[in-house]
């Protein structure tokens, strides 16, 4: 399935996270809290200002972004879970 974010929408693919503390001890599935670390998949047009100029995103496809908790809204793409979320619900960008 294709997939295109419209404006400063972005396509984020959760990262996963360890599955051993740094004790060694393994964590459960059940334990476990959704990762706030992802890849991005793709990426909107960018803003659409007032004046019908258009601002493009800062984040591009390939980095790996951080991002709030509960930001974004979860789908399903081919069987593998991704989030959808604005520009500015994107922390930072991990160089």
């Amino acid at each position: 399935m294709s997939f295109k974010p419209l404006n400063d929408r972005v396509l984020i693919k959760r990262v996963d996270t360890e599955e051993k503390t740094a004790g060694g001890l393994f964590i459960p599935e059940s334990a476990k809290e959704k990762p706030s670390k992802g890849e991005v998949i793709a990426v909107g047009s960018g803003r659409l200002l007032d004046n019908g100029t258009r601002v493009p995103l800062e984040v591009k496809k390939g980095d790996i972004v951080l991002f709030g908790k509960y930001a974004g809204t979860d789908i399903k793409i081919d069987g593998v879970e991704h989030l959808v979320m604005r520009e500015e619900d994107i922390l930072a960008v991990l160089a």
